[in-house]
């Protein structure tokens, strides 16, 4: 370090998040030169949790890795199971899937939009976009019963019928929210006060956000076709007319515009999905004692902050051997960190948000030797070994 520069801790408790996590800044000035991201004040030991309890129990687990993508990890949770089992659910259960999931997208896009008003001083559009909000969280609650947490998938299918008689309704409440999104889009495109704080600000072009790794409508927004949903599509994404959007500004404005075009998009996919739902069972039998083959599995999802992976491996059991989550504010990080390089320390809070981080869904632990002085980590042999000995005793 020069003379001019110094360190500026954010976090691991700061404003700007809501979850505990450490981000050390090397300043020169006002620009930052240098991040250092610190993870693991979130960590809660879910995928160990999850080797103990059989797979209907793991639904629940699943489902509170994240508040916001809770649908996202059971619909991957379960496509992963599913997939070991050769479970085949029914037609019906994977347009309800689907509507949940956009449903979920459309409140997650909509709580960051008022977010990142709020981080920019622009309270305003903060009170407007979340009073907005309340439609889609009044329409998942009339589906499931919950504003947060649905408890819709379920290994073999979908808990809930979708009931033909508050079709129209949910129509109506699917159109207003396609009319306010409208409206932000025009707003988002117009209005100084997020054009000032938003343009050429977190800028990160396609080739390096590549490089990165990124995913999500944070790679979108710098002119990435990333979106599973159209490059390996699941469900019955394949069978739905949306668009792919993606834009190449690159900064933040991009990433705000990614997400109302997706917003509206979705609106979309609801209402279609309303129009052709095919009638029929909603799932088939699962034994919570079943046992599954051996085998493993890997199922993408595009959860709302982008592309979520859960891995699984049977051993035979009626319980997961090992149960894997890459949750997509993970893969985002290293692109995250490249974006803030370069910036002012004003606009640490919305580049930061830009990435809409789940802290929570993203955390790993790491040993720390204190005689030695060192971080490590266990390798897969080693994990097994452990986890032979743990249960054992």
């Amino acid at each position: 370090m020069s003379e001019r520069e110094f360190v500026i801790p954010v976090g691991p408790q700061h404003p700007a998040l809501k979850e505990p996590e450490s981000f050390l800044f090397t300043v020169d000035g006002e620009v930052v030169v240098d991040v250092e991201p610190r993870i693991g004040y979130n960590h809660r030991g879910i995928e160990k949790a999850m080797e103990s309890r059989n797979y209907i129990q793991n639904l629940y687990i699943t489902e509170r890795v994240c508040g916001i993508c809770s649908n996202a990890h059971q619909t991957a949770y379960t496509g992963a199971v599913e997939e070991v089992g050769g479970i085949e659910i029914p037609e019906r259960a994977k347009y309800i899937r689907v509507f949940m999931q956009e449903l979920e997208r459309i409140h997650s896009h909509l709580l960051w939009l008022g977010v990142a008003a709020h981080e920019i001083g622009f309270d305003t559009m903060f009170y407007y976009v979340w009073r907005d909000r309340e439609v889609v969280m009044d329409l998942l609650e009339e589906v499931s019963g919950n504003r947060c947490n649905y408890a819709m998938a379920t290994v073999g299918g979908v808990r809930r019928e979708l009931p033909k008689n508050k079709y129209p309704k949910w129509h109506k409440m699917l159109d207003k929210l396609a009319e306010r999104t409208n409206y932000y889009i025009k707003v988002a495109s117009t209005e100084k006060t997020i054009l000032e704080r938003a343009v050429g600000v977190g800028y990160l072009g396609k080739e390096d956000m590549i490089r990165l790794s990124g995913c999500g409508p944070n790679a979108r927004s710098s002119g990435v076709p990333c979106d599973i949903r159209k490059i390996s599509p699941y469900l019955i994404y394949d069978e739905i007319p949306f668009e792919h959007v993606y834009v190449d500004n690159g900064d933040v404005l991009g990433q705000v515009l990614v997400r109302v075009l997706e917003t509206l998009e979705s609106v979309k996919i609801c209402k279609w999905v309303l129009d052709n739902i095919p009638d029929g069972e909603i799932a088939v039998k699962f034994n919570p004692m079943q046992r599954l083959p051996e085998g493993e599995a890997v199922y993408l999802v595009e959860a709302q902050r982008g592309e979520l992976i859960h891995y699984t491996i049977s051993d035979g059991r009626n319980m997961p051997y090992r149960h894997k989550i890459r949750a997509p504010t993970l893969g985002n990080i290293p692109s995250l960190v490249k974006r803030l390089k370069g910036g002012y320390i004003a606009d640490i809070p919305i580049t930061l948000a830009g990435i809409d981080p789940c802290f929570s869904c993203t955390d790993r632990m790491a040993f720390y030797d204190e005689g030695k002085d060192k971080t490590w980590t266990w390798t897969e042999g080693e994990l097994s070994k452990y986890r032979k000995g743990w249960y054992s005793r």
